[in-house]
């Protein structure tokens, strides 16, 4: 139909001239963008023709309705309305476009007298306009189009509104699929075909005319809930699925509003936004039915910490504005603490308060942020510091939601739930102590399908349990709000673990989260309560292992911290810096530091914060503990109670989980050991446990046995009881397959188990070793037998723990046990006696048939009703040892001659035969010391039943000189070789530091006493995290004269906690925190690391060669693993193999290497690992164990080969076994690959096809390359050169563009760097290569193929330039050509390059976590955390915005680095504003802005500008300039003033340096001049040197030596070497202050002379070399030293005048293995036969012997004119490499110009003006 049979249609329509209002209005939502209301002409003629039937029957009448079409078109139907209805009002909708036509349609149909008016519809919105009737005509249906349509409708529909709908069909089922989607809120039914007017062909068109309708709306899902009170109003509800209830409860029961706007994140919008927004329509429905529905505005936030910001509020309130928001507008914050935090704020202020609501997301949310009414945002000087406070007028927490937090947010918010109930109720406090994993399954497990827990009756115990917790801890804080809303008094109680918490938050955040800080401010401030003796050492632990049970970290030096925040933050957690922010918590007063302070579990000293002082504070956060003497005027009588004993606690715990029925354990250890026992036996489903009287009190209920396989693998940390306990326990699992697997730490990893296991894997068990042979991991497999019994035979020579393994399962077994012990002597042989003794107390007897052999019966345990735990008797040993070394008297009831335990004789048996006086009853013990210094030593004693007491006997026999013997000798100690350290070593090194000699033997040691005014001042004693070996020492630290640091104080946790609190509370003992490691300085201000450097990799790919190269140049010496394994065994590897086969070779291999690599290699070592290392579990675990022991400064290094290459090797290579027949190398390298990547830290890779060629390298000089880059790696990975650009002066890095680094080279990059202190590599634009055109980056091998490629150019680049490199994957939304889908690469990618030792890796900021991850990982690098807006819309200078990514980029990397793009020259001043503010060298900034009116910022940028250059095809990023762009704009704006450069010396009017230098400053774009200064002598340099413009000189003769008065400082080479030709004026201070520094490049340029001549020729390696230096003046000097730079061994020194050269020599001796002085060069010929010969004489008539160049070799003559000097003629005679002096002239000067410039010397255009000069002139 066309327009005018449109019209023609319209008109006769019409039954009468009168006039109806039509409004025009813009489209709703913009719907007809989609097509929505086009006007398919079909579909709108026939709802026009149904209506006019419709009026003519008188079944439709619209006089004075309202009508609205949505998406109108031409308005065909409107119009035809407006005609048949004149009174009734027409709104007609479409696209702003149509409204023209629309207009017109209304014109020529008559209705000109209309008020016709366009509205715009942001003006007037659906739900304000009631509308009566809705029309839609439509064409061919689509999904996306329709459910916007629908909600539109749906919004403005009430219960009288008709609404009609037209569109085209092409099949049923798509009208079926629409209808699913209306009848959500609409009944329709359809309209036949017969019914419709025939104006054309209808069977394509649907009518359906329908009306809202309640009662098609579901039923609500509403909640059983609970309420809280705060502030006098039941605000807070809890419970599950609270989404119905949270609208119902809304609109029923709080302030009507026109608006509601619900703000939430993107994270949880993909959750929960569709169920919110359909939930507000069905509880509006039900709520108001015949009312349209008031607005629903949606605001979606990016997630994390960075929303929070003024920022991010001002834009929800202008959004709000722009919505047209008002005061009558409600806010619904759907979030965590973040958006709580921002949207409450929002709230407080938009239209100066509107009401809001909380709906907390995350557990901490719920129990924390929400409550209260503290809202706030962050600022770039801290969190939280500009906020209100604004009460929600609801907190809905709906558990239901905890099931999609990760595992480590709901350990994050049960910080808060633990510590809330651990200051206010003790009995919460139990019920989440006991409920851990009921608690974590209801949240991680129990709420992700279904409704359970919506009511009451539905709810699982779990639930229950989970909605108790979080409804009390909510209580508490609703309490406490309630009484102090503004924390003026009782709310500082919710700070309980907050100001040490917030202190180590500081530190480690954003990595590690406030509820993990939390966690262990708590621990912290209630080990201070316990200092303080407010609270007991049981309620400690307690308040520990409760935490632990919830995934949390509760000390300082917990691995979770390490994991999450990595090791160089680990080491910035110094107390110091703790205390510094402490100081300004908020809980402060002045200077007094305030703590919550517990007096119980479940209450508090007061009920605000405490004051406590500085030194207890410090004590608690401190690493160490300074222990000082006592006084000599101490006459102390004290009692000490030592706790429960470890040895019987373990016993007890096993045997009442194994027994029947319950048993209260009282006087239990609390301690790590006892922890893991008690977690295992748990695990294995023994017992359940339940905690009575505060804690004091164990309740267990054992099981008789019936054990369960647990879920994981039951780690037992370095609890040795528990692991030989429970390797027997174990077996007895009742299941018929499956196994169960022990494991420990590094330490209990090599601590033995081997007999134990061979015993019983002789009895019938399946136990296999799961790493090395003899110690955990264990896997014990389950077939349904347990432990067979009968006859068990075991070697109990090294642990007694083997024995009471078997004895307290055997009742257990399938027949009764005989037990016998076999292999020597018996080892401890009271801890058995122990042993049978508790098994007789719950109802076990055993028979002892010999002196080592026992019967015993099968049974269960019988669980006596209470059993009360001794006291540690080894832990006595030290308040008793005080006693006797401090002449005072102690007590320790509970402990004495009826004890069940060896150590109890310790009192008697050692005490008394040194001199004390011992008084003894059945059940305590009271030992009196002597005088002080009067213990005697003892010649000989026997202390095989007291194992563990040695090492407090030794402490003591330290100072036992008051008899004529002064030696100790303690023996029957063998076993403590193997104990948490070997004890026995230890004792000897650490009592050393006193200056206490004593001698290790295998079974005891001898301790050779001092007076104690001999021992040393205040040792710092290392405890090797033994327990044992910090109490004893800190004991004879009590009479030290200076007292002693214990460096790990904490590893007394293994058995007495509160060892500290007693020492120095109950015995007097001086104590204060101390910090053993200084405070965290810059890599490159730390020494060099000693840790042993390991290579792994393939055979044949270069390691031997390789480690000894790195080896010599280091100063390390060498060790080649299979040649050591071969000189242990005795036979080489192929026999070892031929005769025992793999398995056993792989067993001396890890035997050989944990020795290396814990003892005999640890340090100072370059070790070369066989190729198939790491084929063993065991030996990738010691190769990552070395990693990790040395804080970062270990390196292993993982050679990656070209490994066509190895193949070829390994054809010829018959020294090895070859592979098997069926093992393809390539093959064989696939396997090994994931597990070398696990067992390194770095990576190089291997291919000398990647040298040969490229940078005039030949094939002869390929090795050299890859040698000298190894080296560089090395220095790089053990911190010895980090190759840092300073960050105090401008520096730019060059940023390279081509898809292949082979394009730049071999002269181009050199060139390309000239200036540049870095350059980057953009591996995104490696993509460009052909290869990698148009591939899928996510499929698996192309990422392999890529990264690949990536690692070749990375090392291709490296092999040809010194610079250090900045890494870059740029994305594409940040202006590069990495798709932003495959993220998982990039980040592989930036995680190699740190492997790679790249110095920098540009790290984006994003969304996720990637950068701080990429920051945990970084070792050496220093990460770039960069942010690109490429268009500069959202990063502008000024903004709030840039603040923000400034802070998160300073909390992601070391570098932060901003780059905007200008639109105007202004934005550079804005952009160097934010420069001025925010960059110091020790928080860099990198800010600049992009595009061609952004190059000023470059120009001023501070430091690490990317720079471009001519050269490059291309820049890397709109807008870049090069050095010399940026060097001589500098210079025209003041920045870079002109200096002056002078040669000094005479005579020097030939010399090329001012054309060689000159040429340099010219390249380089700097305003600088290089002149001669003649002078006979230094004096007239006075002056010149003292100018301010004077920039540096080079100094040659006769003013090497004599210009040295007038300097400053010496570099380390000119002050070796006696002479300087370099003289570099340096500034500190910013400028103030002005030094000279000498300087000496001679031997640089001699070095790099002969580095390239060797490398080009066949000359001997350097390190076995020797060579010839002619002359000795001060440019001989230089010569000698380059060549001891160089390594080389021997020297001869010729000199025409021999006393010359003598005294030379000997100056420069002590730097050769040999330096000969020769009276003749025909005597230097056969002393010496040299490779290398240095002339530094003028050109002369020398006698030049032809043996002389007997062998290969290179000669290098410092004169320089003539060219062809008699030495280079006489050694080209011979085919000897030769350098003229005019090249070392060159090099030396490039040198020179780089101590000049701190940037890379432009060194083509050096070397063409010197030569240029030079070829004129001679």
């Amino acid at each position: 139909m066309d327009f005018d049979s449109f019209v023609e249609y319209e008109l006769d329509l019409a039954t009468s001239d009168g006039t109806c209002e039509v409004q025009v209005m813009q489209d709703p939502a913009g719907l007809s963008r989609c097509g929505i209301g086009s006007t398919v002409w079909d579909a709108g003629l026939v709802l026009a023709k149904y209506l006019e039937r419709q009026t003519q029957e008188g079944k439709l009448d619209l006089q004075g309705k309202t009508v609205v079409e949505l998406g109108a078109g031409t308005g065909i139907v409107g119009i035809a309305l407006a005609r048949l209805h004149p009174s009734c009002s027409v709104i007609l909708t479409d696209k702003e476009d149509l409204l023209p036509l629309l207009k017109h349609n209304i014109s020529i149909n008559n209705v000109t007298n209309a008020k016709a008016q366009v509205v715009n519809w942001t003006e007037t919105q659906p739900s304000d306009l009631e509308p009566d009737m809705i029309l839609v005509s439509d064409g061919v249906w689509a999904r996306d189009l329709h459910q916007p349509l629908a909600d539109t409708i749906y919004s403005m529909a009430n219960a009288k509104t008709q609404v009609l709908l037209a569109f085209e069909s092409r099949n049923f089922a798509e009208e079926a699929e629409f209808m699913a989607l209306w009848s959500r809120h609409f009944t329709f039914h359809d309209i036949k075909p017969s019914e419709q007017h025939s104006v054309m062909k209808s069977e394509d068109i649907f009518l359906f005319v329908g009306h809202l309708n309640t009662s098609t709306v579901r039923p609500l899902q509403l909640a059983e809930v609970e309420r809280i009170s705060i502030l006098g109003s039941e605000s807070i509800v809890c419970g599950f699925h609270l989404v119905d209830f949270i609208w119902t409860d809304i609109f029923a029961n709080l302030s009507r509003a026109s608006t509601y706007v619900l703000i939430t994140d993107t994270n949880l919008a993909a959750l929960y936004l569709e169920k919110y927004k359909e939930s507000f329509a069905v509880a509006w429905a039900h709520h108001q039915p015949e009312k349209p529905a008031p607005r629903l505005l949606v605001h979606v936030l990016p997630p994390g910490e960075t929303s929070k910001s003024r920022a991010t509020k001002g834009a929800i309130e202008d959004w709000m504005l722009e919505q047209r928001c008002t005061r009558d507008t409600l806010v619904v914050a759907l979030g965590g603490g973040v958006i709580g935090d921002l949207v409450g704020f929002v709230a407080a202020t938009f239209m100066r308060g509107v009401p809001f609501v909380q709906v907390p997301t995350s557990l901490l949310a719920m129990v924390d942020s929400s409550i209260g009414g503290k809202t706030a945002v962050d600022t770039p000087a801290g969190k939280n510091l500009i906020g209100a406070f604004w009460q929600p007028q609801r907190i809905f927490m709906d558990m239901a939601v905890l099931s999609t937090l990760p595992a480590r947010e709901f350990s994050n918010g049960m910080a808060e739930v633990v510590k809330t109930a651990a200051i206010w109720t003790a009995t919460e406090f139990d019920v989440l102590e006991e409920g851990a994993e009921d608690i974590r399954a209801a949240v991680l497990d129990g709420q992700r399908e279904g409704t359970a827990g919506l009511t009451v009756a539905s709810r699982t115990p779990a639930q229950a349990l989970l909605l108790r917790v979080i409804a009390a801890s909510a209580r508490v804080k609703a309490h406490v709000v309630t009484h102090d809303e503004r924390e003026s008094g009782m709310r500082g109680l919710l700070n309980f673990g907050h100001t040490i918490g917030h202190a180590i938050e500081a530190v480690l955040a954003p990595q590690v989260l406030h509820g993990e800080c939390v966690a262990v401010g708590c621990v912290l401030e209630a080990e201070v309560a316990r200092r303080m003796g407010h609270l007991s050492p049981v309620a400690v632990a307690r308040l520990a292992r409760c935490l632990r049970a919830y995934g949390l970290p509760t000390a300082m030096d917990d691995p979770l911290l390490l994991k999450r925040a990595g090791a160089e933050r680990m080491r910035a957690l110094r107390p110091e810096r703790l205390m510094r922010v402490m100081a300004v918590d908020k809980k402060t007063v002045g200077a007094q530091k305030r703590l919550v302070v517990l007096s119980s579990l479940g209450s508090t000293l007061e009920m605000k914060p405490t004051s406590v002082s500085d030194a207890l504070i410090a004590e608690a956060v401190s690493v160490g503990v300074c222990v000082s003497p006592v006084s000599t005027q101490l006459h102390a009588e004290v009692t000490v109670v030592p706790p429960g004993s470890k040895s019987i606690s373990n016993r007890a715990l096993l045997l009442a989980a194994l027994g029947q029925g319950q048993c209260r354990i009282r006087n239990l250890l609390h301690s790590d050991d006892t922890q893991v026992m008690l977690a295992a036996l748990q695990a294995l489903g023994a017992c359940t446990v339940a905690w009575e009287d505060g804690g004091d009190t164990l309740l267990v209920t054992g099981n008789g046995g019936q054990l369960h396989r647990p879920d994981t693998a039951l780690f037992l940390g370095n609890a040795g009881t528990a692991a030989r306990f429970l390797s027997t326990t174990a077996v007895l699992v009742n299941a018929k397959d499956g196994n169960t697997v022990l494991t420990g730490n590094s330490r209990m990893k090599q601590r033995p188990i081997g007999p134990l296991v061979d015993a019983l894997r002789a009895n019938g068990c399946e136990i296999e070793y799961c790493e090395g042979e003899g110690s955990l991991p264990l896997r014990v497999a389950h077939s349904g037998s347990g432990l067979p019994g009968g006859h068990i035979q075991l070697a109990a020579s090294v642990s007694s723990q083997y024995v009471s393994s078997i004895l307290l399962c055997a009742p257990y077994a399938q027949q009764p046990v005989r037990l016998e012990l076999v292999g020597g002597k018996v080892i401890s042989q009271p801890y058995i006696d122990m042993t049978i003794a508790m098994m007789a107390q719950f109802g076990v007897h055993v028979e002892r048939l010999a002196e080592n052999e026992y019967m015993i019966p099968t049974g269960t345990y019988t669980n006596p009703t209470e059993y009360v735990v001794e006291s540690d008797a080894s832990s006595a040993t030290y308040p008793l040892a005080f006693a006797a070394i401090t002449g005072t008297q102690c007590t320790v009831p509970n402990i004495g001659s009826a004890s069940l335990q060896g150590d109890a004789r310790f009192a008697v048996d050692v005490l008394r035969p040194m001199g004390c006086t011992v008084t003894q009853t059945e059940t305590s013990t009271t030992v009196a010391g002597p005088p002080r210094g009067q213990l005697r030593a003892l010649p000989d004693i026997d202390m095989e039943p007291m194992t563990d007491a040695f090492l407090t006997a030794a402490a003591l026999a330290a100072v036992a000189t008051g008899s004529d013997g002064r030696v100790t000798r303690i023996r029957g100690i063998a076993n403590q070789h193997v104990k948490e350290c070997d004890r026995i070593a230890a004792m000897c090194a650490e009592l050393a530091r006193f200056g206490v000699e004593a001698e290790n033997h295998p079974d005891g040691i001898d301790v050779h006493a001092r007076s104690i005014a001999e021992l040393k001042d205040m040792p710092s004693i290392h405890c090797y995290d033994d327990h044992r070996v910090a109490m004893s020492l800190s004991i004879l630290a009590c009479v030290a004269p200076g007292g002693a640091e214990i460096r790990e104080r904490r590893c007394v946790g293994k058995t007495w906690p509160h060892w500290w609190d007693v020492l120095t509370r109950d015995l007097g003992v001086p104590l204060v925190g101390s910090d053993p490691e200084a405070e965290a300085v810059p890599a490159s201000e730390r020494s060099s690391s000693s840790a042993s450097i390991v290579l792994i990799g393939m055979r044949g790919v270069g390691k031997t060669t390789l480690g000894r190269a790195a080896a010599r140049a280091l100063n390390l010496q060498f060790v080649d693993l299979d040649e050591l394994l071969e000189r242990e065994t005795g036979q080489s590897i192929p026999e070892i193999i031929n005769s025992d086969g793999w398995p056993a070779f792989r067993a001396h291999e890890t035997r050989v290497l944990r020795t290396a690599l814990t003892d005999s290699y640890r340090t100072g070592t370059v070790i070369a690992c066989g190729g198939g290392v790491v084929e063993s579990a065991e030996n990738r675990s010691i190769l990552r164990a070395h990693v990790s022991s040395h804080d970062g400064d270990a390196a292993v290094i993982c050679l990656t080969p070209n490994m066509d290459h190895v193949a070829e090797y390994l054809g010829r290579d018959k020294t090895r076994p070859a592979y098997a027949v069926t093992s393809d190398i390539h093959e064989v390298y696939a396997r090994r690959l994931p597990l070398y990547a696990e067992s390194c830290n770095y990576e190089y890779l291997v291919d000398k096809a990647l040298v040969s060629g490229t940078a005039g390298a030949g094939a002869d000089s390929a090795w050299g390359l890859v040698e000298r880059e190894f080296i560089r790696l090395v220095r790089f990975a053990t911190r010895r050169d980090l190759n840092h650009v300073p960050l105090d002066r401008p520096s730019y890095f060059v940023s390279l563009t081509a898809p292949s680094v082979s394009e730049y080279l071999p002269s181009k990059l050199a060139a390309i760097t000239a200036g540049a202190q870095a350059i980057e590599m953009r591996a995104d634009l490696l993509l460009r290569h052909a290869d990698f055109a148009d591939v899928d980056l996510q499929s698996a091998d192309v990422a392999a193929a890529f990264t690949a490629y990536v690692h070749a150019q990375f090392t291709l680049l490296r092999h040809n330039s010194r610079l250090p490199v900045v890494f870059t994957v740029r994305t594409e939304p940040q202006g590069g050509a990495f798709p932003s889908a495959a993220d998982e690469l990039r980040l592989k990618l930036l995680r190699s390059a740190i492997q790679w030792g790249a110095e920098y890796v540009d790290v984006e900021i994003d969304a996720g976590n990637s950068a701080s991850s990429v920051m945990a990982a970084r070792q050496n690098s220093l990460i770039i955390a960069s942010y690109h807006d490429p268009s500069g819309k959202q990063l502008r200078w000024d903004s709030e915005f840039a603040l923000e990514i400034l802070a998160r980029a300073r909390s992601s990397g070391n570098i932060a680095k901003l780059i905007s793009h200008a639109s105007t020259w202004e934005d550079n001043l804005k952009c160097q504003q934010f420069v001025q503010q925010h960059h110091s060298a020790s928080t860099p900034l990198i800010a600049l802005n992009m595009g061609f009116a952004g190059q000023m910022s470059r120009i001023l940028c501070p430091c690490l500008t990317p720079v471009t250059h001519p050269l490059l095809t291309a820049a890397a990023a709109p807008g870049q300039i090069s050095v010399r762009q940026i060097n001589q704009a500098r210079s025209l704006m003041g920045l870079l003033p002109t200096q002056q450069f002078y040669l000094f010396g005479t005579p020097i009017q030939h010399s090329p340096s001012p054309a060689m230098h000159n040429a340099a400053f010219a390249a380089l774009g700097l305003p600088h001049t290089y002149e001669l200064k003649e002078t006979p002598g230094v004096d007239e340099l006075r002056s010149v040197i003292a100018d301010p413009l004077f920039g540096g000189a080079s100094v040659t003769i006769p003013h090497k030596q004599t210009i040295i008065p007038l300097l400053d400082e010496l570099s380390p080479a000119a002050q070796r070497i006696g002479a300087v030709n370099t003289l570099v004026v340096s500034s500190e201070n910013n400028g103030q202050t002005r030094k000279l520094l000498g300087d000496n490049t001679d031997y640089l340029g001699i070095m790099g002379c002969l580095r390239q001549a060797q490398m080009e020729t066949r000359t001997p390696e350097f390190t076995s070399s020797s060579a010839l230096v002619i002359g000795a003046g001060g440019t001989s000097r230089a010569a000698l030293y380059a060549l001891h730079a160089l390594g080389i061994p021997k020297c001869a020194l010729y000199n025409r005048t021999l006393e010359k050269a003598q005294a030379l020599a000997c100056e420069f001796e002590s730097l050769f293995e040999s330096l000969e002085v020769v009276d003749s060069l025909e005597r230097a010929a056969e002393d010496i036969c040299p490779s290398y010969i240095v002339g530094t004489i003028p050109a002369s008539d020398l006698y030049l012997p032809e043996q002389l160049f007997a062998q290969p070799g290179v000669a290098l003559d410092m004169a320089y004119k003539p060219r062809w000097t008699p030495l280079l003629e006489a050694a080209n005679r011979r085919k000897w490499g030769v350098v003229h002096g005019v090249s070392v002239l060159i090099e030396q000067g490039i040198h020179q110009m780089e101590l000049w410039t701190n940037a890379v010397a432009p060194a083509k255009c050096m070397g063409d003006a010197v030569l240029t000069k030079y070829n004129s002139e001679f």
